[in-house]
Formats: C-alpha cells, structure tokens, sequence
C-alpha cells in the first residue's frame, strides 16, 4: 500500500480523535470522558484510539501541541503576509490579533481547555503545555523585538511580558466575545482590540 496514502489516512483519523476528544473535555471534563466514549464519537474502533495514542493522556498532549501548532503557524503567516505587503509592526501584530479570533472562532472549544489547562499544576502533560506555549508567544516576541529593533518600537518594552499579554489579551476577550457577547461580529471585535493595540483609548487627539 502506498505509504503516502496510509500517512494521509492516519492523519484523518488522528484529526478525528483530536475533535472527538476536544468535544467530550470540554464538554463534561478530562477525568470524565472515556476512551470508549472518544472512538464513538469519533466513528472508530476502540483499539484505533489506541492504535495511535498510547493512552488518554497521550492523546490529550498530542491535542495540545496539535492544536497550539496551529495557532502558532496562523499568527506566523499573519505576521508574514503582513510584513510582504510593507506593513509595519504594528501592522503586523494587528494581523496577529486577527488571525488569534479567527483561530479562535473556528476551535472554541480547543480554545477553552487550552486556557484552562495553563492554570492547573497538577497534570502530566504540563512541561508540554508550557513549551507549546512558548512556542506561540514567541512568534509575537519577534515581531515585537524587530519592532524595537527598526525604532518602530520603544525600547522600554518588555517584550517577554509584552507578548504574552498580548496573547492573553486575545485568548481572554475572544471567550469573553463568545461566551458573553456573541452578537457581535469578528471584524467589531477585532476593531476594539486594534483600538488598544494603537494605544487610541484614552481619549486624547
């Protein structure tokens, strides 16, 4: 059988496990849900489950790096595609911004856990989380640093603290928007965090 065509097979069950399981944990919890319940959902055999994870443990770490990986690549390709039209970098983290509620309007429910695993201390896959991470909020620290870098920039920025507030910032008001606000649309909320990107909230002329 053609290697290529079992790869790309593998990857389509994989991505089917991956939304089984982020459903059912957002849902009713990690703890909770089975691997039973995760192959039902995702229309597999039990063994398959097993077959391309380990355990449910495995699986969810892999959900993680899966789905941080993408988050990751689309701030990435924001940032770049602004860059290739001569936009500056604001410009470019303005795209970010973006491209973060977009991320986030698509995996709502990825988005969820995701947030609510950085703040528990006690799971095995938290040394991963933290990596991935990273990942992610670096992508921002480089814009951020070239920023500096060009005088675009002050130099007084903390970029570390800088980038991870503004993906925080992201995360926190795209749950808000759609946990409490989902009558508006991506482009007015996308519009309000602009606002705060530029600094054009005070009032000032």
């Amino acid at each position: 059988m053609d290697s290529s065509a079992t790869s790309t097979r593998r990857e389509a069950t994989r991505q089917k496990l991956y939304e089984a399981a982020v459903t059912l944990i957002a849902e009713q919890g990690f703890s909770a849900t089975t691997v039973d319940e995760i192959a039902e959902r995702a229309g597999v055999a039990k063994g398959t489950v097993y077959y391309n994870f380990a355990s449910k443990s495995v699986l969810f770490e892999e959900l993680l790096r899966h789905g941080v990986g993408l988050l990751t690549a689309s701030l990435k390709e924001a940032a770049e595609k602004a860059a290739e039209s001569g936009g500056s970098k604001v410009d470019a983290l303005d795209a970010m911004i973006r491209a973060g509620l977009v991320f986030i309007d698509r995996y709502p429910a990825f988005t969820q856990l995701y947030v609510a695993e950085l703040w528990r201390t006690n799971r095995a896959w938290q040394s991963t989380l933290l990596v991935v991470r990273q990942q992610a909020v670096a992508v921002v620290e480089d814009v951020l640093r070239a920023g500096v870098e060009n005088g675009e920039l002050s130099e007084e920025i903390d970029i570390p603290l800088t980038a991870a507030a503004l993906v925080g910032m992201v995360l926190v008001a795209a749950l808000d928007w759609q946990a409490f606000q989902p009558e508006r649309s991506l482009d007015d909320v996308h519009s309000a965090l602009s606002r705060l990107l530029q600094g054009r909230v005070s009032g000032g002329r």
